[in-house]
């Protein structure tokens, strides 16, 4: 099972960004995809998930502002950031039916 995350980068607060993670080894039609991130000396947390049947939740801090998304025949999960702030700076991380990818990092600053 291989899960690679691209999209990320460096922006000012207030812009977006979109991550995306290509998966492949398992079907992904029932499985739960979520992204976590973790930022400098803090725990990893969950920003948001979507289930098999295309339910999302996300996390308080990030709810209004970004969406997640999945294309099962592509194999992929998307996160779209809006609104970025600085305290949305950290290594994001792409989560697949106990699998992860190594993280892609997004740094939010002027």
């Amino acid at each position: 099972v291989q899960l690679e995350e691209s999209g990320g980068g460096l922006v000012q607060p207030g812009s977006s960004l979109k991550l995306s993670c290509a998966v492949s080894g398992i079907i992904l039609s029932t499985v739960t995809m979520a992204w976590y991130r973790q930022a400098p000396e803090k725990q990893r947390e969950s920003v948001a998930y979507i289930t098999g049947g295309g339910g999302a939740s996300y996390a308080d801090s990030v709810k209004g502002r970004f969406t997640i998304s999945r294309d099962n025949a592509k194999g992929t999960v998307s996160l779209e950031m809006n609104s970025l702030k600085s305290e949305d700076t950290a290594v994001y991380y792409c989560w697949a039916g106990g699998f992860w990818g190594q993280g892609t990092q997004v740094t939010v600053s002027s």
